[in-house]
């Protein structure tokens, strides 16, 4: 039934038989014999169709839930086995924040280090589509905001606080400020993250709370393109800290620390609430807990 099952989350995530059976690397007519075996051992219809998708119907929303836990599990007990037998093994998917790119990589390599035979992916997304791959089964774990929107239920190991720079060409009359107030932004031309990022959401409420209306003629969800729009020239940017350092290195731009408001927001690893965890997953729960301490 596993395989049955693995179908049905298939086609829940999708939304569409074709790219749910391209996905598994089968074909859609065996998909479609897959999911009505699966409904005739559940003795429920479990998806709404006619020519196309219909989406799930009740029973499949109930089964939904099941199926998770249960391909959860089982993924569960193939890892604990593998790992009895082989040690460490595998392959390990991270969705990420973009903004927190930097401690990823770095948690990677430690990782890397002490378990060399388990493969990474680390995947730039945001924060709410973190949260869904996690309930997907998509990935393993993330990074991302712990204190500022809600999580849900998940395994939690704060990495870092953030705190924020304005990145500015060399040459900016804001070049040489040491430490700027958020009020001081007022009237510049921003390129900031989409509002679809947390980080962005995080920061209208700093200039909100500052008074300023953000002038944000460029927006991007990826950092590397904020930083190349300042380079050109005309624009400056908010990043956190970290990142900020990292994509400014080398290049002709200046940090400027923008004064604390308060405490700063946490970010850190997170993962499905599950005891025990996957080896694999405790093992990097583990190297971040190392990390920070």
């Amino acid at each position: 039934m596993i395989d049955k099952l693995e179908m049905f989350l298939a086609v829940a995530k999708e939304g569409h038989f074709g790219r749910a059976a391209a996905t598994l690397g089968i074909t859609q007519p065996s998909l479609s014999a897959g999911i009505k075996q699966l409904e005739a051992q559940l003795g429920v219809l479990l998806i709404f169709r006619g020519a196309r998708y219909g989406g799930l119907t009740p029973e499949g929303q109930a089964a939904l839930v099941w199926a998770r836990r249960i391909v959860g599990d089982a993924r569960q007990l193939r890892d604990e086995m593998r790992a009895t037998r082989h040690g460490l093994t595998g392959q390990l998917r991270i969705a990420v924040v973009p903004t927190a790119l930097t401690w990823a990589a770095r948690l990677a390599a430690r990782y890397g280090a002490a378990h060399p035979n388990v493969g990474l992916t680390i995947l730039s997304r945001a924060s709410v589509e973190i949260l869904k791959m996690i309930e997907d089964l998509q990935v393993d774990a993330g990074i991302s905001y712990l204190d500022n929107e809600p999580l849900g239920r998940v395994s939690a190991v704060p990495l870092y606080d953030e705190r924020y720079s304005l990145v500015v060409p060399a040459d900016h009359a804001l070049a040489g400020a040491g430490v700027l107030d958020w009020a001081g932004l007022d009237g510049l031309r921003l390129c900031l993250l989409t509002p679809d990022m947390q980080n962005r959401r995080i920061i209208n409420r700093r200039l909100a709370d500052a008074g300023v209306t953000p002038l944000a003629m460029v927006e991007s969800n990826s950092t590397v393109v904020l930083v190349s729009q300042v380079l050109a020239g005309g624009w400056v940017t908010i990043l956190p800290q970290d990142i900020a350092g990292f994509l400014a290195q080398g290049k002709p731009l200046a940090l400027v620390q923008l004064a604390p408001e308060g405490p700063g927001h946490a970010v850190g690893l997170i993962a499905p609430w599950r005891e025990p965890h996957t080896p694999v997953l405790e093992a990097l729960l583990t190297e971040a807990r190392r990390m920070v301490s």
